[in-house]
């Protein structure tokens, strides 16, 4: 059997990021400065916790090109980040959130325009046991789970001894349980078989030690294989190989950079920046340095997919 690989290269030479950096003209005993430019100054930025790994590589990156950034990030789950960028208590945030027609709506009433970049594309992976042997399933056996047609591992294989399947995610205010509750139409309230920890690590580490479990996390938590946290994650769980919706079912795709590109993987989200500063200060230099060339090539170094660099896919069999 042929083995494909998928490897992600970017195409050089594409980008050009210019920073404008004002200068005060006025003289007063001395140079008055500015407090903050799109390469200067001391801010707060919030984002979900799902993206921690990306969001810290390109804020260390950020600010060791510019020694007058500094650049403080409170990782949040979704609802609670949400909340804290629409009452104004930070400028720019990091979320697969999208301010909806009526959040927009009540910034633009109060004179503030809310400018949203797509910065990255991110997956949901779904992470079992070692000693799970069902490590393929289908979209259809997915959605099953998670509306509760489907509850024990004989019913996706009769020969299976692992039980009851518990669902864990990592917060009950997170952005991955909603991308599930929206996806497949779930309940404000759970059925009893969904369990909720506090961060996607706690997710791998519940898994870890429960053979009926199946989790939900961020592919930016084990995508760096460079990363020697997400080296130890990895060698603590699997990650489950899921069919397209009502396609081929004897293709399964992982949650790998090319998949990601293409769809094939059928739990693919995008990664927002959202920005509400009424002038071009240090967020919207962050935002633009993430969405560049450099910022890019983190995003692309992740093991995730860049939203705005063009790429070319390598593929490369082994037989």
């Amino acid at each position: 059997m042929k083995k494909v690989k998928y490897l992600i290269t970017a195409v050089p030479g594409i980008f050009l990021v210019l920073f404008f950096v004002a200068s005060a003209g006025c003289r007063n005993k001395g140079t008055a400065t500015l407090k903050e430019t799109p390469t200067s100054g001391n801010i707060r930025i919030a984002a979900d916790e799902s993206f921690e790994p990306i969001i810290e590589a390109e804020i260390d990156t950020f600010t060791a090109l510019y020694n007058y950034a500094k650049i403080t990030p409170i990782y949040q789950p979704e609802n609670e980040l949400i909340a804290f960028f629409l009452n104004d208590s930070v400028k720019t945030i990091a979320s697969s959130w999208i301010p909806t027609d009526e959040q927009r709506q009540v910034l633009l009433d109060l004179q503030t325009v809310v400018r949203s970049t797509v910065v990255a594309y991110d997956a949901i992976a779904l992470v079992l046991h070692k000693s799970n042997a069902d490590s393929l399933l289908t979209y259809e056996n997915v959605k099953n789970i998670f509306t509760g047609t489907v509850t024990d591992w004989k019913q996706i294989n009769p020969a299976s001894r692992l039980g009851q399947i518990n669902i864990v995610f990592d917060n009950v205010r997170s952005g991955n349980i909603r991308y599930f509750r929206e996806l497949f139409d779930l309940p404000d309230e759970l059925s009893s078989n969904f369990y909720a920890v506090k961060s996607n690590p706690e997710v791998i580490s519940y898994v870890s030690q429960s053979p009926g479990a199946i989790g939900i996390v961020s592919v930016n938590w084990i995508s760096d294989e460079d990363d020697p946290l997400t080296f130890k994650m990895l060698n603590q769980i699997k990650v489950a190989a899921v069919s397209q919706p009502y396609l081929d079912r004897s293709s399964y795709f992982l949650p790998l950079q090319g998949h990601i590109y293409d769809k094939s993987y059928p739990f693919v989200r995008e990664v927002y920046m959202h920005s509400r500063e009424s002038f071009s200060g240090l967020g919207s230099g962050f935002v633009s340095f993430v969405a560049g060339e450099k910022g890019q090539r983190i995003i692309l170094k992740s093991g995730l997919v860049p939203a705005t660099m063009p790429i070319r896919i390598i593929q490369t069999k082994n037989e």
